[in-house]
């Protein structure tokens, strides 16, 4: 039992999800810096709004002047099926950052249907019901 509680406790203190990452947003929870570690491509076809560009080849040389010291991180990059923002968050905790990965990426951040922003504005998709409650909330 003490394992399987340690196990879940540690993915709790690393990971989170789209939707707690948009309450913090829409919180506007001070300290919180969500990084887009995707390429320069990848950006301009869409983000997060709010998020800062930081590629993961970039972040051991740059994220000391893009984040402020003290901030909380959470790194994203495409989705489930990219180890990105995982190896971002690696650079992250190297450099002493309390980093979380948000687990669904930038695609469940789309499919749940939240806004994202391209050079063309905001935009948002219709949530997909595969992804994202009919309701408001999951009850999760």
């Amino acid at each position: 039992m003490s394992s399987a509680i340690e196990h879940f406790s540690r993915r709790l203190r690393f990971e989170t999800d789209v939707s707690d990452v948009r309450s913090l947003l829409a919180a506007g929870t001070p300290g919180v810096v969500v990084v887009d570690s995707r390429g320069d491509e990848a950006w301009r076809q869409g983000r997060i709004p709010g998020a800062v560009h930081l590629p993961t080849a970039e972040i051991a040389e740059r994220a000391v002047s893009v984040v402020p010291a003290g901030s909380a991180v959470v790194t994203y990059c495409w989705g489930p099926g990219c180890n990105g923002a995982t190896r971002a968050a690696l650079e992250f905790a190297k450099l002493g950052f309390d980093v979380k990965e948000m687990i669904g990426g930038y695609e469940y951040w789309v499919r749940e249907g939240f806004a994202v922003w391209d050079e063309n504005g905001e935009w948002s998709r219709p949530a997909d019901g595969l992804t994202a409650p009919a309701g408001t909330a999951c009850g999760c």
